[in-house]
C-alpha cells in the first residue's frame, strides 16, 4: 500500500512539472509564465519528495531538509523576480 501511494505521489509530481511547462508556450507575459512554472514546479517537487519520504522513511531528516529548502528557495526567488520586474526608482543620484 505504501509503495503504491509513494508511486502515486511521484507520478502526480511529474504531472505538475509538465503542467507548469505548458504555459511557457502561450502568449501571456513573461511574469505569468514564470509564476505558473515556479508554482507548478514547487508543488511537483514537494509531492515527489513526499513520495520519496513514504518510500524511504529512514531518510526523513534529509528529505525534510530538502522540502524546507525547496519552499524557502522558491519563495525568495519569487520575491526577487517580483522586485526586479517592478518599476522602482533608481538609486543613482548624480
Amino acid at each position: 500500500m505504501a509503495d503504491r501511494l509513494s508511486d502515486l505521489c511521484i507520478l502526480i509530481g511529474i504531472i505538475f512539472w509538465f503542467w507548469g511547462t505548458f504555459p511557457l508556450l502561450g502568449r501571456r507575459s513573461i511574469l505569468f509564465k514564470l509564476h505558473s512554472l515556479s508554482v507548478a514546479d514547487t508543488l511537483g517537487s514537494m509531492t515527489m519528495i513526499i513520495g520519496l519520504l513514504i518510500k524511504i522513511p529512514q531518510e526523513w531528516p534529509l528529505l525534510t531538509l530538502a522540502l524546507i529548502s525547496l519552499v524557502m528557495w522558491n519563495t525568495v526567488l519569487g520575491y526577487v523576480l517580483a522586485y526586479c520586474s517592478s518599476d522602482h526608482p533608481s538609486d543613482s543620484s548624480s
